[in-house]
C-alpha cells in the first residue's frame, strides 16, 4: 500500500498514534487539526494508562495491548534523533502502578470480586495488608477496608506524550496541518475522495475519523453520523507539595463512575502526582453537550471524596482547575474500523476518559487493519456497524456478545459503586 495517501483527522493523542503507526508502514500520511496539534481532549486529560479501571472483555485486550506498546513506543522514538529523545522525555513516562481503595464493608466485597476476575485475565492484581498498604501510601487514609495494587498502571504527560508521536509521525513524512477545520466530505462513486476544510480541499484515499468528542458531529458533516457524544470530567491541581502520594491512588467506586452510563453527575475519588510535584484531583463525569463551564459544586464534590482518601490534604492549596471533554459511546468500548456506509472512512474514536492509555494500541490496530495485517487482537467488538454506535442491526452472535460485554460493565458498576450508593 506504499503511495496510499492517508488523511487523519484530528491531532490528538488517537489522531497521532494512527498517523505514528502508519506513517512508519510507508503510507503517505497527512493530519488535519481545526485547531493546534493536542489542543482538545489530549491536553485536558490525566494522562492515564491504565488496566486496573477494566474488566475481562476487549477493553482490557486493547488496553494490556497498549500498556505493552507505550514503553516500547517511546524508547523508538528516543532512538530515532534528538529530537525524538527530547519529545520522548517531554512524555515522562511513568510506570508508577495504582492502588485501588475500599472504605467500606460493601466497597471491599466489590473491589475483591472485581479483582479476582481481573486476575483471570491476567492482570496484576496484588491484595495489600493495612501496613503494605501505608508503607506504600503513608498518607492515605486509615479508615480502609482493602486495597489493591496494580502494578502495571502508568502515567504519562498527556500533551508531551501525544507531541512524541506526532514527533515520530513527523520523522516517518507524515504532514501535519493545523487550523484546517473539516466542513464537508467530497464522494465519487460511493468512496469519501477528499474533505472540504476552512483551508482549502485535501485529497486522499483513505480518512481516519479520530477528532475525539467531535468525532459524531465531524461523521454527520461526512454524511456518516456516529453515536458519539460529549462527556465532561474535571480535573483539580494543586500547588507543588512534598511527596505525598507515591501511585495513582483511587476508590473503588471510580470503576462504577467510568462504566455508568447516567447523564447526572458522578464523583469519585482520584489522587495522583505529577513529576512537578503538583496533585491531580478527580474525577467527574457529566453529559453535558458542550458546556464548558467550571461548576463549583462538581469541585467540591471531587475535593469532598479526595479528602476522604487523602486528609493530610486539607488546606493544600488548590492553583487551578480544568475539564474537557471525552468521546463517550453507550456501550463504553471504542469505535475502530472502517465504516461500512462509506469507503475510504476509517473511525478510531469512543474511547471516553481512556484513550491517552489506550491510543498506542489503537494505532496499531488500525495499521493491522488498513494493511490486513494479522491483528493484535480481535476488532470485532469495536466495529462502527453495531447498535450503541449506529443504532443499526447487526449479526445475532455478534449482538448477543456486545450484550454480554454491556451486562458485564453494569455489573461492575452495581458492585464497585455499592458502597458509594449506602452513604458510605
Amino acid at each position: 500500500m506504499n503511495g496510499t495517501r492517508v488523511v487523519v483527522l484530528g491531532a490528538g493523542i488517537i489522531g497521532a498514534a494512527c498517523a505514528r503507526e502508519l506513517a512508519l508502514a510507508g503510507l503517505e500520511v497527512t493530519i488535519l487539526d481545526r485547531g493546534g496539534a493536542a489542543a482538545g481532549t489530549t491536553s485536558h486529560g490525566e494522562g492515564n494508562v491504565l488496566v486496573s479501571d477494566k474488566g475481562p472483555g476487549p477493553e482490557l485486550d486493547l488496553a494490556r495491548l497498549s500498556r505493552r506498546l507505550w514503553p516500547e513506543a517511546l524508547a523508538a522514538v528516543a532512538e530515532r534523533s534528538p529530537a525524538g529523545r527530547r519529545a520522548a522525555d517531554a512524555a515522562e513516562w511513568e510506570p508508577k502502578g495504582g492502588i485501588v481503595v475500599a472504605t467500606t464493608q460493601a466497597g471491599a466485597d466489590g473491589l475483591t470480586r472485581f479483582a479476582a476476575t481481573q486476575r483471570t485475565a491476567g492482570v496484576q492484581a496484588e491484595e495489600l495488608a493495612s501496613a503494605t498498604l501505608l508503607e506504600a501510601e503513608p498518607f492515605v487514609t486509615r479508615e480502609h477496608t482493602v486495597a489493591v495494587h496494580y502494578p502495571e498502571d502508568a502515567q504519562v504527560q498527556p500533551a508531551g506524550a501525544a507531541a512524541a508521536l506526532l514527533t515520530d509521525a513527523l520523522a516517518a513524512g507524515a504532514t501535519l496541518r493545523t487550523q484546517h477545520e473539516v466542513l464537508s466530505g467530497i464522494t465519487r462513486g460511493g468512496r469519501l475522495t477528499g474533505v472540504r476544510t476552512s483551508a482549502g480541499v485535501v485529497e486522499g484515499d483513505l480518512f481516519v475519523n479520530a477528532a475525539g468528542p467531535w468525532s459524531g458531529a465531524l461523521a454527520a458533516r461526512l454524511g456518516t453520523p456516529l453515536g458519539i457524544e460529549p462527556r465532561r470530567g474535571d480535573v483539580l491541581v494543586t500547588a507543588p507539595l512534598p511527596p505525598t502520594v507515591f501511585h495513582k491512588v483511587y476508590d473503588a467506586d471510580y470503576v462504577g463512575a467510568v462504566g455508568s452510563s447516567e447523564e447526572d453527575l458522578q464523583t469519585s475519588a482520584v489522587v495522583e502526582s505529577t513529576r512537578a510535584g503538583s496533585v491531580l484531583i478527580g474525577s467527574s463525569r457529566r453529559r453535558v453537550g458542550f458546556d464548558d463551564r467550571l461548576r463549583p459544586e462538581v469541585l467540591s464534590a471531587m475535593a469532598g471524596k479526595a479528602l476522604r482518601l487523602f486528609p493530610s490534604l486539607a488546606g493544600v492549596p488548590v492553583m487551578r482547575a480544568y475539564g474537557g471533554f471525552r468521546p463517550y459511546v453507550a456501550d463504553h468500548l471504542p469505535v475502530i474500523g472502517a465504516d461500512p456506509r462509506l469507503s475510504g472512512l476509517w473511525h478510531a474514536s469512543g474511547h471516553e476518559g481512556a484513550g491517552i492509555g489506550l491510543s498506542v494500541g489503537t494505532g496499531r490496530l488500525v495499521r493491522n487493519l488498513v494493511l490486513g495485517e494479522p491483528a493484535e487482537l480481535a476488532a470485532d467488538a469495536f466495529r462502527v456497524d453495531r447498535p450503541a454506535v449506529l443504532g443499526t442491526q447487526i449479526e445475532p452472535q455478534q449482538h448477543r456478545q456486545q450484550q454480554q460485554h454491556q451486562r458485564h460493565r453494569q455489573q461492575q458498576s452495581g458492585q464497585l459503586s455499592q458502597h458509594q450508593e449506602e452513604g458510605a
